[in-house]
């Protein structure tokens, strides 16, 4: 099936554009992607934030706009007009002060935080104020192609090494959203959110299902059977997404703006070591969507004491799924990506983790994914926990995927074996079938609570009987003769 959403933007244009940005940065000795991709963002945010401002304006003759006073220097308008030092000093001085810029958001505002201008080269930088310029960024109809460009930008993350780690394919985040399903007017939370892939996956697909099925079939994803209220919710208060890195913070926010979810909850907090306000737990949410970090540690004395109570572990991926437990709402969801050690650890902390998910939740569901799906960052096996808060489990369903649609080698080209239709279409009835089987939790606590899949998924090998050797000679002599019997008519016949 053609990804129209996909040829759209290929066909713009954009994607060459930024390829020119990115070389044209590379050549100018900004050669890191991440550097690259960071300044980028700020000279975009620029233009567009001031496009914005205007057509608030004209919208709004009350409205006084965001760059009065001092602040007018720093309009795109003016910036594109000018060059050499004073360019730089203008354009280094806003994306050093625009934390300060009265009116704007606080996500905008956590965009330019402790920021500065890395373009030192003065023609490099107009070159890529004119680069920026040049792009066609506005709006047509219903197809908003500016955060398809971005994601695009963002893809080039995975040429700056151990960076990648950050990229969760985007086609196994769309799959998770699927099985847990948001809904409008829950409260989505993404606390190692990253460039915030899950909470816009959650977004489209809340969108997608709320949008008429004549806009669908025009290619049109609208969310034109939402209600007003539904649209201020999902705008304000829907989605919130953490990150301990300032450099995915700002990319997180950046692609949060250029979907229109500028006043999205995004920030630097690292959810193991410090709480949302107030005692713990805090803030709680409907639904939680993460790909935490794996096989990492923190320093015991940095763990929040709450979050570690009972399990007594500095790794990360348990003291996440902790987190999780803890911060979800009676009757919330969650679907999650860990590390194999996660289904098959016995340590007392392993232990007790997948003790409290089976006795004090509902696990759903264990996903096995093959062991290529984070190639070419990490070989590392890894799964999808889907659990829903409160009550007890009685059983659990398990799907061991062994095709994604890409090759599992570095490259990852498609392919056409890919089970995770299969897996989105089983998961509602949790239906038995070649790749998945539901097993009782009293089969899990006997297997010393193991959740590795490969100890249920047993399929019985056809045991085939073969023919005495001696027999099989036998046999084969005897069609010989008949062959020669056969022969020797036709030898007679001929005669």
């Amino acid at each position: 099936m053609l990804d129209t959403k996909a040829s759209n933007f290929h066909a713009s244009g954009l994607a060459t554009e930024v390829d020119q940005l990115m070389d044209i940065l590379y050549s100018g000795g900004v050669n890191n992607p991440m550097d690259s991709i960071e300044q980028i963002s700020y000279i975009i945010f620029l233009r567009l934030l001031w496009e914005r401002d205007e057509d608030l304006k004209f919208i709004d003759n009350n409205y006084k706009g965001l760059f009065i006073d001092d602040w007018a220097n720093y309009t795109w308008a003016n910036i594109i007009n000018l060059t050499g030092d004073e360019l730089f000093s203008t354009v280094r001085d806003a994306i050093e002060k625009f934390e300060n810029l009265p009116g704007l958001s606080d996500t905008g505002k956590n965009l330019f935080r402790q920021s500065t201008l890395k373009i030192h080269e003065r023609p490099t930088l107009r070159a890529i104020i004119q680069g920026v310029q040049q792009m066609n960024l506005s709006s047509e109809g219903t197809k908003d192609l500016k955060g398809d460009m971005y994601e695009y930008l963002l893809s080039k993350i995975a040429t700056s090494g151990t960076n990648g780690q950050f990229r969760t394919p985007r086609h196994i985040i769309n799959s998770i959203v699927k099985i847990v399903d948001p809904q409008p007017g829950e409260l989505i939370c993404d606390p190692a959110a990253g460039t915030a892939g899950f909470l816009l996956s959650a977004h489209d697909h809340i969108l997608k299902n709320n949008t008429s099925q004549a806009d669908l079939d025009r290619g049109e994803v609208t969310g034109n059977m939402l209600e007003p209220n539904q649209w201020s919710f999902l705008e304000n208060q829907a989605y919130t997404g953490f990150d301990n890195d300032a450099n995915m913070v700002k990319f997180g926010i950046m692609n949060l703006y250029l979907h229109n979810l500028q006043k999205t909850r995004f920030q630097m907090h690292n959810s193991v070591t410090t709480t949302l306000g107030g005692s713990y737990p805090g803030k709680k949410f409907d639904v939680i969507l993460a790909n935490p970090p794996f096989a990492g540690s923190v320093q015991t004395e940095s763990i929040l004491s709450d979050l570690n109570h009972g399990l007594n572990t500095k790794s990360t991926e348990l003291l996440f799924c902790k987190w999780f437990i803890d911060h979800l709402n009676d009757g919330g969801r969650a679907g999650f990506i860990v590390p194999q050690g996660v289904l098959t650890g016995s340590s007392n902390a392993h232990k007790a983790l997948k003790k409290s998910l089976l006795e004090n939740n509902t696990l759903q569901a264990v996903i096995d994914l093959p062991g290529g799906v984070f190639n070419p960052y990490s070989g590392v096996s890894t799964a999808i926990l889907v659990f829903k808060n409160g009550g007890s489990t009685k059983s659990v369903w398990f799907y061991k995927v062994n095709a994604d649609g890409f090759t599992l080698n570095a490259n990852r080209n498609p392919i056409n074996d890919n089970d995770l239709p299969d897996l989105i279409a089983k998961f509602p009835n949790r239906e038995e079938g070649d790749n998945s089987i539901n097993v009782d939790v009293q089969a899990i606590i006997d297997n010393d609570l193991s959740l590795n899949v490969n100890n249920y998924l047993i399929r019985e090998v056809e045991e085939i009987e073969y023919a005495n050797p001696r027999q099989l000679l036998g046999e084969i002599k005897g069609i010989e003769n008949q062959i020669l019997e056969q022969i020797k008519v036709l030898e007679e016949d001929i005669k």
